[in-house]
């Protein structure tokens, strides 16, 4: 059977579009097939009167997975995307009533903590010196295969300080940040980062702490919208003739001989390749897109064990005046046990919490062409980590009342007239983000993460009971995010053209 395309990949979030970018830079015959009618997945921007609002992802840190593709697509980034600085990086509403906004300068950070913790500073000097190593090299750990045990110890060869940081992994990051930290409000906001890698404090990795130095490595936005960093790669990609096919949805995997040969669209249409990357979660991609009967009872066991990620309810608002925000982003913060107590008897009791912890982005403050001359945009993450299937109630029914209630919120934390200048109200559920993007569950974060489902534990980037079939996106490497999803395609590309090229 001839085949179509050397490569065909299924999804154009970031993962798929950073691998079929660098597969077709190297040569490779590839077809980018993506169900929706744009791309990015939840890294991606939408329209509504005029009004840009972004899906999911609000901010670009960690810069070296961006930077490494338009590296090795032989492009200069600055010529394809515009990186605007958050500086302040947020300001912060911690749950006792402090106030402050953090700088982006690490040692301007400092002093700040030290004004409003004074009895912390050695511990935060401690905490600053433990981790901002990690925090430097993190851009290049996160794209360095760790898939097995030969690859991580490879690792540990080229790069011994790294053990360190896996030793690390076998505390929580409740556990971490209790090492160096006594302060509550500071112990929120560094035990806040783990709900960012997708769990709370007591069950995240304690590397997940040390998010909070990375941020002063820089916190960006793309001038265009979030959109623009899946669009500027593929622009960069033109001219290797990367083919990009819109609202094709992939209902099969085609097998043969007990390898991927190709894909069955939601039309009929078949397409065929020599080899398939799927940036679909896992889960989707190995029990339906390939099916149970056709993997060892033992694959379907594993992958069947994998929980999937928590999912985030947005509420998106239009405004026609500027809101009184010190910076990009504004974070409410719990204290940790009440993060935890959220996660214990809220989220997996199947209740909506009460929205203790939440984050509110300003992307018009960077970037004032997402919204009409003059008018303002807030994307507020409220309400997480959320239940799928809400106990006795259904998500189509809150709609309305979830953004009612998000507004009452910002009247009382940040615009007190804030109904009268509102002309865009949208509302994004888990069901909503389940239709849209096909997350499964709404889990956007794709695979629940903590020690026993990170790197080696998670599914792998090349198929280990599927031949010439490779796995890109959050479900893959080291998780949800934005740097994470483009060094997942990084390395799912290598894997490709070390086997094939």
């Amino acid at each position: 059977m001839v085949s179509d395309y050397q490569v065909v990949v299924i999804g154009a979030g970031l993962g798929g579009v950073a691998s079929a970018a660098l597969l077709a830079k190297n040569g490779f015959k590839t077809l980018l097939l993506e169900q929706s009618d744009t791309v990015g997945g939840c890294c991606s921007t939408f329209e509504n009167q005029g009004y840009r609002f972004d899906t999911g992802a609000t901010m670009v840190m960690i810069r070296e997975p961006l930077e490494a593709i338009f590296r090795r697509l032989g492009k200069e980034m600055g010529d394809f995307l515009k990186l605007i600085p958050c500086d302040p990086i947020y300001a912060v509403r911690a749950f006792d009533g402090t106030r402050f906004a953090v700088p982006a300068d690490l040692d301007q950070a400092s002093e700040m903590i030290a004004s409003i913790a004074p009895e912390e500073s050695n511990g935060w000097k401690e905490f600053a010196r433990a981790g901002r190593e990690l925090a430097l090299r993190l851009g290049e750990i996160i794209g360095t295969p760790a898939n097995s045990v030969s690859e991580v110890l490879r690792m540990q060869l080229r790069s011994p300080e790294t053990f360190r940081y896996l030793l690390l992994s076998l505390r929580s990051a409740q556990g971490l940040t209790l090492r160096y930290l006594r302060n509550p409000v500071l112990q929120s906001i560094v035990a806040f980062q783990s709900y960012f890698a997708g769990a709370p404090p007591e069950l995240g990795l304690g590397p997940s702490c040390f998010l909070v130095l990375s941020e002063h490595q820089g916190v960006y936005y793309p001038r265009g919208g979030m959109i623009s960093v899946p669009a500027s790669i593929l622009k960069a990609a033109e001219e290797f003739n990367l083919e990009v096919a819109l609202e094709r949805k992939v209902e099969r995997i085609l097998l043969e001989g007990g390898r991927a040969r190709g894909v069955l669209l939601e039309d009929g249409t078949e397409i065929i390749a020599d080899i398939v990357v799927s940036n679909v979660n896992a889960k989707v991609t190995y029990l339906k897109m390939i099916g149970p009967e056709n993997l060892p009872r033992w694959a379907v066991k594993a992958i069947s064990s994998y929980q999937l990620a928590m999912a985030y309810p947005m509420v998106y608002l239009g405004l026609d005046a500027e809101p009184p925000l010190e910076a990009h982003h504004l974070i409410s913060t719990a204290s940790m046990e009440r993060s935890n107590q959220v996660w214990n008897e809220y989220y997996k009791l199947g209740l909506i919490p009460p929205g203790d912890n939440w984050m509110l982005s300003w992307p018009t403050e960077s970037d004032p062409s997402l919204a009409p001359e003059g008018h303002h945009i807030l994307s507020f993450a409220w309400r997480g980590p959320a239940p799928y299937a809400p106990l006795g109630e259904n998500w189509d029914r809150l709609r309305e009342s979830l953004g009612d209630g998000a507004i009452r919120v910002l009247e009382r934390e940040v615009m007190p007239d804030i109904r009268k200048h509102i002309e865009v109200v949208e509302v994004s559920t888990p069901l909503d983000f389940e239709r849209r993007l096909l997350c499964p569950q709404g889990a956007v974060y794709g695979l629940f993460f903590d020690l026993f489902s990170a790197a080696m534990f998670r599914p792998h980037p090349r198929s280990r009971v599927v031949r010439n079939l490779y796995l890109a996106g959050a479900s893959t490497c080291l998780g949800g995010g934005v740097p994470t999803a483009l060094a997942s395609g990084i390395i799912a590309s290598d894997y490709i053209i070390r086997d094939y090229g």
